[in-house]
């Protein structure tokens, strides 16, 4: 059994009600497949892959075997104008599951560093092709991009930017749902491919030549989980390559399997001019994410560039080798264990269950694609979010992980789940969401 610590208060914990959890603390010690231990020994079944990451399962013998492994070798080296073999097997290991034409891959620590790293060489680019006046971004809302300056900016929830500043030069698209149209849809909504038309508004109002970049998740994962419609992303690649503006899919929840495929683009038949990435590359057991740039964007700069340094940019911890070694074993055992078709597989009886969830009298929708889910309850009056930090509470209680956003319960189980794991989610979410109404 592993003691809690006595003293909480040093800690500013992230994205978290500091004076609640604190008053009245939950915590892991320790974790296994598909599941978590408590300090006190409760097992917890994952219903959310840690914090939509841990994709292969908890602690991956061959995983923490190859960090281990590394950190004896080589605990670190620098990759600003050297380099470790590792971190060049990782890059051709990635490119070889991207879309075709992304092949070539800039390392970061994160999804918000992969984010600003996108924008960034989008910029880069077009000023590299004598593009110059292309400096305007287009997210969209309830669109999350991580939280630093630029993926705040393009990014559309309203609680992550009215603290900050946002850099100039941003506009954004209307989001994608509609529960008129599209409550309770398993997959892509048939309604809302029409709602991509606004980005050639967009290009009317501010001209082509000043827009550099448009981001979007293809599925929106942190708002709620909201599928794109039918066509939606189709359009969007349409109108952005007709107007040589970049498309970049933000894939940091989507990537490794979630939808049914590698990504997210290959899963809805769209491929972007970059793709973002981080938490399923390396299971979450090392800090690490990575853009994919199509090859014509490397060559855009590098070819164009004046003798020396390209692109000024990079960070310290860029193909880390512990990271290296860990999304080397993890891509390794997607592979091995055929994860991504695995995830695929499971989407249906997967609806099936969350769907089942219908009859609930405060569930208002029901939304489900590959191997995700948002469940949304009815808010409490004047109590936006209440429900769902309640469920959250009970249900961890009960021995289920969920994640609430607002008043919606978001799930990505491990895609190593069996059948008997998601009756289990179901079965204990709803009783935690009888028991909190």
């Amino acid at each position: 059994m592993t003691t809690p610590p006595n003293d909480l208060s040093a800690f500013w914990m992230p994205f978290t009600d500091n004076r609640g959890y604190k008053a009245e603390p939950r915590m892991f010690a320790r974790a296994a497949g598909m599941h978590y231990w408590t300090p006190d020994g409760r097992q917890v079944l994952d219903g959310t892959g840690g914090l939509w990451c841990v994709n292969a399962g908890h602690c991956r013998a061959p995983i923490t075997r190859a960090i281990a492994e590394a950190a004896g070798e080589l605990d670190f080296a620098p990759t600003f104008q050297l380099a470790h073999p590792s971190v060049f097997r990782l890059a051709t290991k990635i490119a070889g599951i991207t879309p075709e034409g992304l092949d070539r891959i800039f390392f970061t620590n994160s999804g918000s560093e992969s984010v600003d790293t996108a924008l960034k060489i989008a910029l880069a680019y077009q000023r590299s092709i004598g593009q110059g006046t292309r400096t305007r971004l287009i997210g969209r809302q309830r669109g999350y991009h991580g939280v630093n300056f630029g993926g705040v900016s393009v990014g559309g929830i309203v609680g992550n930017r009215r603290q900050f500043l946002s850099l100039p030069g941003v506009d954004h698209l209307t989001h994608t749902y509609s529960h008129e149209h599209q409550a309770f849809t398993r997959g892509q909504p048939d309604w809302g491919a029409h709602l991509a038309d606004e980005l050639e508004a967009l290009v009317n109002l501010h001209g082509a030549e000043t827009i550099a970049a448009v981001i979007v998740e293809p599925m929106a994962g942190s708002t709620g989980v909201l599928a794109p419609p039918k066509g939606y992303l189709e359009k969007l690649r349409a109108i952005t390559a007709k107007h040589g503006i970049l498309l970049i899919f933000d894939e940091v929840i989507t990537g490794f399997g979630r939808v049914g495929a590698a990504f997210a683009a290959q899963a809805f038949g769209v491929t972007p001019d970059m793709i973002t990435m981080a938490k399923g590359l390396t299971n979450g057991a090392v800090p690490m994410g990575a853009v994919a740039c199509a090859n014509f964007i490397h060559d855009g700069i590098v070819d164009n560039a004046a003798p020396g340094i390209e692109l000024f940019h990079g960070y310290t911890y860029s193909g880390h080798p512990l990271a290296a070694a860990a999304g080397l074993a993890t891509l390794d055992i997607y592979a091995d264990e055929d994860l991504f078709a695995r995830g695929a597989a499971l989407a249906g009886p997967w609806a099936d269950a969350m769907h089942g969830l219908r009859d609930l009298d405060v569930v208002q929708d029901i939304r489900t694609v590959g191997f995700v889910a948002g469940i949304e309850m009815k808010p409490k009056p004047d109590a936006i979010g209440a429900r769902g930090k309640a469920v959250f509470h009970r249900a961890f209680d009960d021995g289920l992980l969920v994640r609430a956003t607002a008043d919606t319960i978001a799930l990505s189980p491990p895609l190593i789940a069996s059948e008997a794991d998601i009756g289990e989610i179901a079965d204990k979410l709803r009783k935690a969401i009888v028991a909190a109404a």
